[in-house]
């Protein structure tokens, strides 16, 4: 399976292989059913497009967004309150820790609404919250991770000799997806760039 690629946006492919693939195309019932060798349609293309750059615009706030120990900070002090513990049922208690904590004007609450969280979660999580605040550290910086509390794996800019853990402002999950969509326009274009160029059109009134 020869490439070439002195013109990838017209074949791939060599022409010992075009011809080929022209053959298999005209000699080929597909069980009656008959493919002409059409370019996809520009309107196509263009809905393709917006219907990718409208999915960013419309969810920009969830993409990637990972949750952080500060935003459960406020969920873990209310926890062991006499208000939460005359409670009897852990969906009462997680319920009257959120709205306290929404009342009270949280600056997490949109994040906090995306990444909500049982009692139980809350649980597995409060000593290692407890204990990154006694240590005096930015909570921003550590990523919750199922029932682990871990120092976030982002490379952000260095103030004052630290290099700061936080999500930057700018990466709402957008590099990853990025590349995804890369990756399925590359081989979209790879697949069809391997087949004979539009301008031929098999001729299906060859014998088989």
């Amino acid at each position: 399976m020869a490439w070439k690629f002195e013109n990838p946006l017209y074949s791939l492919t060599t022409e010992d292989q075009n011809a080929k693939a022209k053959e298999v195309w005209e000699s080929e019932s597909l069980g009656g059913i008959t493919e002409d060798n059409n370019r996809l349609p520009q309107p196509v293309v263009i809905l393709l497009l917006l219907t990718i750059v409208t999915a960013f615009l419309i969810t920009a706030p969830l993409w990637g967004q990972r949750p952080n120990a500060a935003i459960y900070a406020d969920y873990v002090a209310l926890m062991d309150t006499s208000e939460v513990q005359a409670i009897q049922d852990d969906a009462g208690k997680m319920e009257y820790i959120v709205s306290k904590v929404k009342a009270s004007g949280s600056k997490y609450e949109a994040l906090q609404d995306r990444h909500p969280l049982e009692m139980d979660d809350l649980r597995l999580i409060k000593d290692q919250i407890i204990e990154l605040k006694n240590a005096d550290v930015d909570l921003e910086e550590y990523s919750v991770i199922g029932p682990d509390v871990k120092l976030a794996n982002f490379e952000g800019e260095v103030v004052d000799g630290h290099k700061l853990r936080k999500q930057p402002w700018w990466d709402k999950g957008y590099t990853i997806d990025i590349f995804y969509v890369a990756y399925f326009c590359i081989a979209v274009m790879i697949a069809v760039k391997r087949l004979p160029n539009h301008e031929w059109q098999p001729d299906h009134s060859k014998g088989h």
